[in-house]
């Protein structure tokens, strides 16, 4: 299976164990969470923002959607929006479109991650490929990347599914 090699390399350095799952082709995390019945509460998506002339990536259930409102809040900031498909690409050079790790660390970027997220013991996510997702426990990931926890989520209405 293809997974992200720095992600590999990184998880493996730090004697984190954990669960390659390959999967058909997906585009979204939702498609994955589906394609590996992992409820999608429990299926972590990355979202980059860009706020005050940085990006920072936000990390929440698949099921849910970025309330920018709240986020400006939780970072303080009057403007937040999201990252362009061309920010993404320079970002995340070693990523397939859409399928950044929730590993904010080893890109230099800050993580937020929305409560939901952290009161599960297992965190799933996508490992760099549409074909590839990575299953860990919550606290191993917690404790190398340190995000900060709130909440920023949203329900989405039935045209936003």
């Amino acid at each position: 299976m293809v997974v992200l090699q720095r992600l590999q390399n990184y998880l493996k350095s730090q004697n984190i164990p954990y669960t390659e799952m390959p999967h058909s082709t997906a585009y979204t995390a939702r498609e994955v969470a589906d394609n590996l019945h992992v409820p999608a509460t429990m299926f972590a998506k990355v979202v980059v923002v860009k706020t005050d002339g940085r990006f920072v990536m936000t990390v929440l259930p698949s099921s849910w959607l970025v309330d920018l409102k709240r986020l400006e809040e939780v970072l303080g900031s009057s403007r937040v929006r999201l990252a362009t498909e061309d920010e993404l690409a320079t970002l995340f050079p070693d990523c397939e479109t859409g399928t950044m790790p929730p590993f904010g660390n080893l890109y230099g970027l800050p993580v937020y991650l929305d409560e939901l997220l952290a009161k599960n013991e297992n965190i799933y996510f996508d490992a760099g490929t549409h074909k590839g997702a990575i299953k860990l426990r919550y606290q191993h990931f917690a404790d190398r990347v340190h995000p900060q926890v709130a909440e920023f989520h949203r329900e989405p209405t039935k045209l936003e599914y």
